[in-house]
């Protein structure tokens, strides 16, 4: 028997791919979108699709409580299309506030509909410098400045209230540069990661994943997945069939 699984970032390129696996599996899901225009898609294929905001605390909890989830996944993200230079300056700033304000509502949601396991997305480039391939127990680049120190303050705040503030079992993905469909691009620099094998991912945390976090990456000189391999299961090859 399944579970009931809250994802919160639906729409996304990783919950796009998320979504089929999740119900090929035998769970139920429903999904946010915050474009009502979406919400169809999401439908299309296979979750129950509610329109919120992450930021609105209230709508949140509701929705959340609606659901009754066992699981809940989080997947929002901030970011422009394509990675678009001309938008990422302000993009850093509104995916650290995602990473801050909206996790924590949505670990308070969470926690108030009784849900089991919290599942989120982190970035595998934030580690502080250091001797690679970076492993799981390496500290993060807290004095990092900059946009750099924006974007890891929000992975800092993140993952502390992922792993740390809520009674939850807690699981972070730390993903590689996305790429494939929906992503924008065919290729990414080292950490590099397929959408289809970042989304396979989440669906061995949910049936398996123990608390902590994960380096989800192809082979690289930069971090090493000998964790995710080993405890998870997971196979950097996996492509989801056409």
């Amino acid at each position: 028997m399944g579970y009931r699984i809250f994802l919160a970032g639906g729409s996304g390129a990783i919950g796009r791919r998320l979504i089929p696996q999740l119900v090929a599996a035998g769970h139920r899901v429903t999904a946010t979108t915050r474009r009502a225009e979406k919400a169809e898609k999401l439908r299309a294929i296979g979750a129950s699709p509610v329109v919120i905001d992450v930021f609105d605390a209230g709508g949140l909890l509701a929705a959340v409580a609606a659901a009754r989830p066992e699981v809940v996944i989080h997947q929002l993200t901030d970011l422009p299309a394509g990675l678009d230079p001309n938008r990422m300056g302000e993009s850093i700033i509104g995916n650290a506030r995602v990473r801050d304000e909206g996790t924590r509502n949505l670990v308070e949601a969470a926690t108030s509909a009784g849900a089991r396991r919290l599942i989120a997305q982190s970035i595998a480039w934030a580690y502080a410098p250091g001797p690679e391939p970076h492993a799981e127990t390496d500290p993060l680049d807290s004095g990092a400045e900059g946009g750099r120190g924006i974007s890891v303050g929000g992975v800092i705040a993140l993952e502390r209230q992922v792993l740390e503030g809520s009674s939850m079992t807690g699981i972070v993905l730390r993903y590689g540069h996305l790429y494939g469909p929906g992503t924008g691009a065919d290729a990414a620099a080292d950490p590099a990661l397929h959408v289809d094998a970042a989304a396979y991912a989440v669906l061995l945390a949910v049936e398996r994943g123990a608390p902590g976090p994960f380096n989800i990456a192809e082979p690289n000189g930069h971090v090493a997945t000998d964790k995710a391999v080993s405890e998870l299961g997971w196979r950097p090859d996996f492509r989801l069939a056409v």
